[in-house]
């Protein structure tokens, strides 16, 4: 999955993409309030983690102007929002909460609270409210960041862990190159590159022991599938 961080504090900002990357999530980063803007306008994002006490713009605004969509781009109104802030007042988090926020989360606070909070917004409409995707044989557990088919547990890289855990959402459909691209690389990852397709095969032979089913098949043209169970 993909998210927007927005934070002033360059330190805390990076700090956080780290924390967050080794969850298997692509992290973007905006400094103020404009850069983020310019950002939704062009990329795709399944969640906007949003400090309030930006440099140019109050972030009570720019959640705002998602909502409404004063702000257009590839994510929509709907996107999901996490404001990250010190404003810990009653009548912020209300504030914040009534201009759409999805969740509000005091600083300071523990990596993992973050975590399970950014965990809890991403499986919305998607795995029915727990953190453990089944699908068939396959199991994973997004919590604990363990994958594995039957009894057998898999050895995955973060992006092969991503790359599993978004198409574990999406059993059955069709998913291109570029979708998985977009919501799983972040903004650094060159479209030019074999990457996508790269990850996937390696990711397809540690899912594929000798007599097993595969469960990734590729759709010409389209894209790749994760067969649903027969």
């Amino acid at each position: 999955m993909r998210l927007l961080l927005v934070e002033d504090d360059a330190d805390l900002a990076s700090a956080l993409r780290v924390g967050l990357g080794r969850a298997g999530y692509a992290v973007d980063i905006a400094l103020t309030g404009g850069d983020a803007a310019a950002k939704l306008a062009v990329n795709t994002y399944d969640l906007l983690v949003l400090d309030l006490n930006l440099p140019d713009v109050d972030g009570f605004t720019l959640c705002r102007h998602v909502r409404d969509g004063s702000i257009a781009g590839p994510g929509g109104t709907e996107l999901r929002i996490l404001m990250l802030t010190a404003r810990g007042e009653l009548t912020d988090r209300v504030r914040g909460l009534d201009e759409g926020a999805d969740d509000y989360l005091v600083k300071p606070f523990a990596l993992p609270e973050l975590l399970a909070r950014v965990r809890a917004l991403l499986r919305r409409d998607t795995s029915g409210g727990t953190s453990v995707l089944t699908v068939g044989e396959l199991s994973l557990d997004d919590g604990r960041n363990i994958a594995s088919r039957g009894s057998r547990e898999l050895t995955l890289t973060r992006k092969e862990f991503a790359v599993l855990r978004y198409l574990m959402n999406r059993p059955g459909h069709v998913v291109s190159a570029e979708e998985l691209l977009d919501h799983v690389w972040d903004e650094n990852a060159d479209p030019f590159t074999q990457t996508v397709r790269v990850t996937v095969g390696t990711l397809r032979r540690k899912l594929t022991r000798d007599g097993e089913q595969p469960v990734i098949e590729t759709v010409i043209g389209r894209g790749y599938r994760l067969r649903e169970p027969a």
